[in-house]
């Protein structure tokens, strides 16, 4: 079948149990836009709250389920076990640092994973993310900061970088990557645990920090036990609804249970899991966070879809109010 690459990072979703904090948390410390207040389309009960750039650009979005219910995570593995987030060059990993001091934010020093600079951090829940330079990259083309972010613009965060998969049979997942998605295994570099097999490296469409998977596998950890501060799911770039319908296609003739073709009205969407139990999601580059609100006005009300606007007032009821000013 003639299918394209995959463009790179679509966004990556994960759980909260406290929308308030996350929001707090993701704004004004992070300094990224709230593009879209919705609900959970699967559980209309709880909040889908959509952070990125300036206008929520394919591959800068980080979204998060509130589930208030959701326990502590206990990392290991079978999961997407580290975020990353793209900032300009390596001195805006010491103004990043500076400030998670400044905020007694909980972080490592600054480090390097294939020559790039990192510093990895957590959020309150324990989330785990990196920050990762983009000093030497030269592929996916990164967002545009918010004018507005309490982040001076040249040191903001300009979308969502490698994604790290943490995975006991590793080469099961190399050959999803591989053989059905189509990416490019391009290097490795040594495991930060002693004694563990080097992470595995794989690039797709203009490849750089944008468009990179790196894969951890680890035989001596438990399997991941998820709840607030894990990651759901890892989402890929597909050009439009034309395109995903071949995935789909595609993905259904190599015998992998899927979700079929997901209107999610900002983007259309595909689901499946690897043999790991990664849930992976492909989604179109559009139709965009504009469909329902202006460019100025993004994230400031709570966006339905037009399917999920007869049930407003209850969901609205359902909801616990979420202070966003």
């Amino acid at each position: 079948m003639d299918l394209k690459p995959l463009k790179g990072h679509h966004h990556v979703s994960a759980i909260t149990a406290n929308a308030q904090k996350n929001y707090e948390f993701y704004t004004q410390l992070l300094g990224l836009r709230l593009v879209k207040k919705s609900v959970n389309q699967d559980d209309t009960s709880v909040y889908h709250l959509f952070y990125a750039d300036e206008r929520g650009n394919p591959g800068t979005d980080l979204t998060f389920f509130e589930i208030p219910n959701a326990g502590q995570t206990y990392p290991g593995t079978n999961s997407i076990s580290t975020i990353s987030l793209r900032v300009a060059n390596d001195a805006s990993l010491l103004y990043w640092k500076e400030r998670f001091e400044q905020h007694s934010i909980n972080h490592d020093e600054i480090s390097y994973e294939t020559g790039r600079a990192v510093l990895t951090f957590r959020d309150f829940e324990g989330q785990r993310l990196a920050l990762v330079s983009d000093e030497e990259n030269s592929g996916v083309k990164g967002g545009t900061p918010w004018n507005k972010s309490p982040i001076p613009k040249q040191y903001g965060i300009l979308g969502l970088g490698p994604v790290r998969l943490t995975v006991y049979r590793s080469e099961q997942t190399a050959h999803i990557l591989t053989n059905l998605l189509g990416y490019q295994e391009t290097r490795s570099y040594p495991s930060p645990v002693l004694n563990q097999d080097p992470i595995r490296v794989f690039e797709t469409g203009e490849g750089g920090t944008g468009a990179e998977i790196h894969l951890e596998g680890r035989k001596d950890l438990p399997l991941e036990r998820p709840g607030r501060g894990s990651v759901h799911h890892v989402a890929l770039r597909v050009e439009d609804a034309e395109e995903l319908k071949k995935w789909v296609t595609f993905i259904t003739e190599a015998n992998l249970p899927n979700s079929g073709f997901v209107e999610r009205y900002y983007f259309r969407s595909l689901y499946f899991r690897d043999p790991n139990g990664i849930l992976f999601e492909l989604a179109t580059d559009g139709p965009g966070f504009e469909n329902d609100e202006s460019f100025e006005h993004l994230g400031e009300k709570l966006a339905l879809p037009p399917y999920l606007e007869h049930q407003r007032e209850a969901i609205e009821e359902s909801l616990k109010p979420l202070h966003t000013k």
